[in-house]
């Protein structure tokens, strides 16, 4: 006779897999922030400028964004905004994370 499937111990397996997945993608997100300066911006700043590149529709001012974000991966314009050594009013503190450099 076969053995039962665990199904309970399954469905644990990969909802374990699922939160693994999503803080990691969280904390790519943030390592995106950093390296590309945005972290100097206060967080309303910085949520702003996201909310409204969530909405445009312009297809040839996507493309140039687009177009930046790879020349940036691949090394061309790795240039980050400057960094300031203090904080703005309203940006996040690193709780636990990367050290500033």
């Amino acid at each position: 006779m076969r053995k039962p499937k665990d199904f309970d111990s399954e469905l644990k397996a990969l909802a374990d897999k699922a939160k693994a997945i999503k803080e990691r993608r969280v904390r790519q997100l943030g390592e995106l922030v950093t390296a590309t300066g945005a972290d100097t911006l206060d967080a309303d700043m910085l949520a702003g400028v996201l909310l409204h590149a969530a909405t445009v529709k312009d297809a040839a001012t996507k493309e140039g964004w687009r177009k930046a974000g790879a020349a940036f991966f691949q090394g061309k314009t790795r240039q980050p905004a400057p960094r300031s050594d203090q904080r703005s009013e309203g940006a996040l503190p690193l709780d636990g994370g990367a050290a500033p450099r």
